[in-house]
């Protein structure tokens, strides 16, 4: 027996073929943009045949890989280069967005053609919102008409919530405020967005994503202001749209006092001081007192770590309050405050559970240091109070009515008995 081991035959000559997945696809958008052209080409102006052409090639041609420039082709024509103008060597189509005439009617019938596109292949989606950041970079290449296009186009795919309101960002490029583009383009924009939903409907959009409060960048840092912004958008049109960053800076105003409030009282600054402060702030701000005693009694209600006993919080609630009734009693000057602050505690005493035996006690003590009225309390107690509660609270203060009002009935008496 040969215990040699035997050679195995071996194969000269053999070619192994790669496979098709491994082999690496040079990038050449040439032929992808020449189909796409002819298609558009064909179709022409008919966007229903646009839409069903786009429809039938995404599954013969490689949308994922060329989405870029699809979606130039579809709304310049061709592939832009950098800083937004058409590359001069390559084929062109005279049908598209940038072409088309400038009114709501047709950016609606475009917006269309994108819904149906990104809803056949979903894939195209984060695609589309990356080339409409590109397009808001590359305005100064547009002219005038296509860039109100685009704005329009743009306000109406934000409104069908085919893009998300983070494409802003690119609206703050340092050069494109500094010119004044961003702005103008924005007006047509939230006209066409404002016009597919409503203001709160944008509010909201914005709020997702954190642009709320970033419109003032719309403008140069010189020009900045609250003031500038609601003459520029109202005169554009768009008065809803500057009470809405009015209204939005009021709330980062009032969070910022309120912050400071709340420092101030840690710290255990003197009542006058933190008084002054307010006052000016609330000038500055224009904030009303109304809004002020709000915040002044969210603050000294949180300015303290409360018992979660029921028994005991009543009282440290009443040490804690008669410390600082001085300094509700200077933000309570007016009716309509004493009724807000009404209001704010017995709201307070029913969404924190602890406190709801306590609201009567605490009412009255403000009243004892003149921080509430007797007629405020009247006010509320008849037709002024909200539902939170109602009939637990309107029942503790039952008696301390009855005895306000027989208080001032004696009052009453007495007055005339003198005259």
């Amino acid at each position: 027996m040969n215990n040699q081991k035997q050679q195995k035959p071996t194969l000269t000559g053999q070619r192994f073929k790669t496979r098709k997945r491994d082999e690496k696809e040079r990038f050449d958008p040439t032929q992808f943009q020449e189909s796409i052209v002819q298609g558009l080409n064909q179709t022409g102006a008919d966007l229903e045949a646009v839409a069903k052409f786009l429809d039938a090639s995404g599954a013969k041609l490689d949308y994922r890989r060329y989405a870029e420039t699809l979606f130039d082709i579809l709304v310049a024509g061709g592939m832009l280069a950098p800083g937004g103008t058409l590359s001069d060597d390559l084929t062109r189509t005279e049908f598209c967005l940038f072409t088309a005439q400038e009114d709501l009617e047709t950016m609606q019938a475009y917006a269309q053609v994108f819904n149906k596109l990104i809803r056949r292949y979903k894939y195209l989606e984060k695609g589309f919102e990356e080339e409409i950041k590109k397009l808001l970079l590359f305005l100064k290449g547009f002219t005038e008409s296509e860039r109100n296009k685009l704005a329009m186009l743009t306000g109406i795919l934000l409104g069908n919530g085919h893009l998300s309101a983070a494409i802003l960002s690119s609206l703050f490029n340092e050069n494109l405020v500094k010119e004044g583009v961003s702005a103008a383009f924005a007006v047509k924009l939230f006209k066409s967005w404002i016009n597919e939903k409503d203001i709160n409907s944008v509010a909201g959009s914005l709020r997702k994503v954190g642009m709320d409060n970033r419109l003032m960048e719309l403008f140069p840092a010189n020009k900045r202001s609250c003031e500038h912004f609601s003459k520029y958008f109202t005169d554009a049109g768009l008065k809803e749209l500057s009470d809405f960053a009015r209204n939005q800076q009021s709330i980062g105003a009032r969070k910022e006092l309120q912050k400071e409030l709340q420092e101030q009282m840690s710290r255990g600054d003197p009542f006058k001081d933190i008084i002054t402060y307010v006052k000016e702030e609330m000038k500055k701000t224009n904030i009303s007192e109304q809004t002020m005693i709000g915040i002044v009694w969210t603050s000294v209600m949180s300015s303290v770590e409360w018992n979660k006993k029921e028994e005991l919080v009543t009282e440290q609630a009443i040490k804690h309050l008669k410390q600082y009734s001085p300094l509700l009693k200077a933000f309570s000057s007016q009716g309509l405050s004493e009724l807000t602050l009404l209001l704010k505690i017995q709201e307070y005493c029913y969404d924190n559970i602890h406190f709801m035996k306590a609201f009567q006690k605490i009412v009255v003590l403000l009243y004892k240091a003149d921080v509430l009225s007797e007629e405020a309390i009247l006010k509320w107690y008849t037709d002024s109070h909200v539902s939170k509660g109602k009939s637990v609270f309107l029942e503790q203060m039952k008696k301390f009515v009855e005895w306000l009002k027989n208080a001032e009935e004696e009052s009453e008496s007495e007055t005339e008995e003198g005259d």
